[in-house]
């Protein structure tokens, strides 16, 4: 019998409480915890500017690969769609060849796979939600994929602390019967130049414990933030001459206005910072 527990029980007692609770994402808490300004622009104001057409096309080839790989995992035919698209064709290709396992696994009852697997779990007033590539899970363990279609990865310590790491590992413990070292997470990707990488991490109770407390410790300061708000107060900005302000398309708004070496001012954001849209 499998130690998932579902979405259904965390959602009754969700709803029996009478808080309004605020949904938060892996990007969001990224957000918050990068700079708390740029949040209260983007999610609470809700501004937005135009977007920059190679970042769209980039994010929807994206879309397009983590569609595959739902319909491939659905059992649902892909032919027609590798054959219409030459760069979903290789990336498939490539990472069939890296990862046999995956894309074809063996079939096995006693095996839960599922894509696109999504959880919630409650944390203070705050319904933290997210959504697995693909969830892999027996008696034993749980094991969380996620795929990444942009072209280097990232240094593995930077992305040990990402909030997608910690919220995913979190969440998966905190909603099911799996011991913190029972469960990893492993990024693909599938664009790596020469072949499809992967980084994987394991999970400890220390390491669960820790976000615990850093986790509550970010939702204290956005209560806070938002009690400030209400009464006419901003969310704190990041210190002067922060590197985040010359990627940040609000930095005119908190006159953080920075020039490039070239002189000019760029506000388009890294293309690394881009969360790819999950279906």
């Amino acid at each position: 019998m499998l130690r998932l527990l579902g979405d259904r029980f965390y959602n009754k007692r969700m709803l029996s409480t009478p808080t309004y609770l605020l949904r938060l994402s892996q990007g969001q808490l990224n957000l918050l915890e990068r700079c708390p300004r740029q949040f209260q622009h983007t999610y609470l104001e809700q501004l937005t500017s135009p977007a920059n057409p190679e970042h769209e096309d980039k994010q929807t080839l994206g879309s397009r690969f983590h569609l595959l790989m739902q319909q491939q995992e659905m059992g649902l035919p892909i032919n027609s769609f590798l054959q219409a698209d030459t760069q979903l064709k290789s990336w498939m290709s490539a990472f069939a060849n890296a990862a046999p396992e995956i894309v074809t696994p063996i079939t096995d009852n006693q095996t839960f796979r599922e894509s696109e697997h999504y959880r919630t779990l409650q944390v203070q007033d705050y319904l933290l939600t997210v959504i697995y590539d693909l969830l892999i899970a027996d008696n034993q363990q749980a094991q969380i994929l996620d795929w990444k279609t942009y072209p280097k990865p990232p240094d593995k310590r930077n992305l040990a602390q990402n909030w997608q790491t910690l919220l995913y590992l979190y969440v998966l413990v905190e909603t099911s019967e799996y011991l913190p070292e029972n469960i990893s997470m492993t990024y693909w990707f599938v664009q790596s130049e020469g072949r499809p990488k992967n980084i994987k991490f394991t999970y400890t109770n220390k390491q669960h414990q820790q976000t615990a407390k850093k986790l509550n410790q970010l939702l204290n300061n956005l209560t806070n933030w938002l009690a400030l708000y209400q009464q006419g107060q901003q969310f704190p900005q990041v210190i002067e001459g922060s590197k985040a302000c010359n990627y940040c398309q609000f930095a005119t708004r908190c006159q953080r206005i920075q020039a490039t070496e070239e002189g000019r001012v760029d506000l388009l954001p890294n293309i690394d910072t881009i969360q790819e849209v999950s279906l």
